[in-house]
């Protein structure tokens, strides 16, 4: 089955978890967190179907048990030491555990892999969206506190200020679901800030719109650890440069 985010939910709960992939959806429902009548959204309907509607996603989480047996010949003694043989240490379990020896190098796990990928995605988006709050709002405080509209309204980007402030404070709650919400952000901030740049022919915040909402995007999507890295490192130095550019100028 192909790599995807899957979110769920029981019937009696309003919230979602996720994303996770399928092979953790298989984890929780071994530690019986997940039932096959629990809900899962399909993203082609846009619609919560129940997990047992999905025979190939049921295949995965709940898979046959089959029966092991060791043939005679295969059975090896194991209690012969081996006078040559270093003592094994916690550490030494903790590493191979965590792929950081010469033998497991090649075998890190990808479950914990995405994990990671997915926090830095996730902190990334985080500062991004806060540098960029600070660039729009901060020059616009006196209009704010006074709710000036005719001031506000020479200032269009406070209204993206105000927007990617409600997006860090749902972000922060653990709300990745609104992932989509953010990609249309870096979308939209592209293409209406992107526009107003290059009209004023101001190449360099025209760069740093585009660093930052490129990487603010990509932060989202990205579930490897160096890329996701990248698009965070990019997202925070796009915004983070912008924000210093509205509030010097």
């Amino acid at each position: 089955m192909a790599t995807q985010e899957l979110y769920i939910r029981n019937e009696s709960e309003t919230e979602a978890r996720g994303p996770f992939s399928p092979q953790q959806v298989a984890d929780l429902a071994e530690a019986g967190q997940v039932s096959a009548d629990t809900l899962i959204y399909d993203a082609t309907t846009e619609q919560w179907v129940a997990l047992n509607t999905n025979a190939e996603l049921m295949a995965v989480v709940f898979p046959e048990k089959r029966k092991l047996s060791l043939k005679a010949k295969e059975i090896k003694t194991l209690n012969k030491p081996d006078e040559g043989a270093k003592p094994i240490t916690v550490n030494d379990m903790l590493a191979a555990a965590e792929g950081r020896t010469d033998d497991t190098k090649d075998k890190r796990d990808p479950e914990g892999e995405m994990a990671r990928a997915a926090k830095f995605g996730l902190y990334g988006a985080l500062v991004a969206l806060l540098l960029a709050a600070a660039g729009e709002l901060l020059p616009s405080t006196e209009a704010l506190m006074a709710m000036d509209m005719a001031k506000l309204m020479e200032r269009p980007f406070v209204f993206f200020g105000l927007f990617d402030l409600a997006l860090v404070v749902l972000l922060a709650l653990g709300m990745v679901t609104l992932y989509p919400v953010v990609r249309f952000r870096a979308a939209l901030g592209l293409g209406l800030m992107g526009f107003i740049f290059y009209a004023q022919g101001l190449s360099v915040p025209l760069l740093q719109v585009l660093l930052g909402c490129a990487g603010l995007y990509c932060c989202t999507v990205f579930v490897t650890l160096v890329p996701a890295i990248l698009a965070a490192a990019a997202a925070i130095g796009g915004m983070g440069t912008l924000a210093w550019y509205f509030l010097s100028s």
